[in-house]
């Protein structure tokens, strides 16, 4: 048996935290997936089994999984309770004073961290059962951690972001130029802010673009597929689907159904 559901954050921390989902399954049937590059920073608190990574590794009890740029597949060792706070592009960088740039590639154990708050509200995690209380100290713990962004980069980092969601291809000047920054103080901040530079972004943002018109359009040709995301053709479509799923886009529709978290 296995159950899933999202849950949408309070109004307050609704401009950082995109959303929080919960899995559950009885352990009797394994679980196994392929984690594609997002477009987001997540937080991650496994109160059951953990999962184990393509490495054979286990993943931390609880851990900041930062972005990434390739794709890697889980399987469950046993029972999965897992709770994941999914964060806006530039949202971790509301309760974090490091650069995100810092978890690029790269799961940190909370445990490892100097936070004493931080693995606090783990250990209170772990040890509740019930969901939505669970939910609700994590709410409280972001709260307290919230911090005050330097109002002048969140906003020019804002509306990065949403030129990057509306058009299709967007140069690093362009976007330097809409930050008003020049480009190497724009790649430094937004790098510090979303965790991959603004190159690397906008790459993964294409991808999860290509899957969210195949999630909808799943008939579209390939050719127009690549045309409709800006990639320069079709051979340059299939080596960044394969960069970032290990799969072709037809292999992909073979194996499981499109779908972006990014865009949906």
């Amino acid at each position: 048996m296995e159950t899933f559901r999202f849950i949408q954050p309070s109004p307050i921390l609704a401009p950082f935290v995109k959303h929080y989902w919960i899995l559950e399954t009885d352990g009797i049937a394994p679980v196994s997936e392929r984690i594609i590059p997002t477009g987001f920073m997540q937080m991650i608190f496994h109160r059951g089994d953990k999962m184990k990574l393509s490495d054979n590794k286990l993943q931390p009890q609880s851990f900041i999984c930062g972005q990434s740029a390739g794709f890697t597949d889980l399987a469950s060792t046993g029972k999965v309770n897992m709770i994941v706070v999914v964060f806006h592009p530039f949202g971790a960088k509301a309760f974090f004073p490091m650069p995100m740039s810092e978890f690029y590639g790269i799961d940190v154990s909370i445990s490892d961290l100097s936070d004493n708050s931080l693995n606090e509200l783990k250990d209170r995690i772990y040890h509740e059962k019930d969901n939505n209380k669970a939910i609700a100290l994590i709410e409280s713990g972001l709260i307290s951690r919230l911090r005050i962004f330097d109002n002048y980069n969140r906003k020019r980092i804002t509306a990065v972001i949403t030129a990057i969601n509306l058009k299709h291809q967007s140069s690093i000047t362009s976007l330097s130029e809409i930050a008003c920054l020049s480009y190497k103080q724009f790649n430094r901040i937004f790098t510090e802010y979303v965790g991959a530079n603004p190159k690397e972004f906008t790459r993964i943002i294409r991808f999860q673009r290509a899957l969210y018109i195949l999630q909808n359009t799943p008939d579209i040709n390939i050719t127009e597929l690549a045309f409709d995301c800006g990639y320069y053709d079709q051979p340059h479509l299939i080596k960044e689907f394969k960069s970032f799923s290990g799969y072709t886009p037809y292999e992909y529709m073979a194996v499981c159904n499109p779908y972006s978290d990014y865009f949906s």
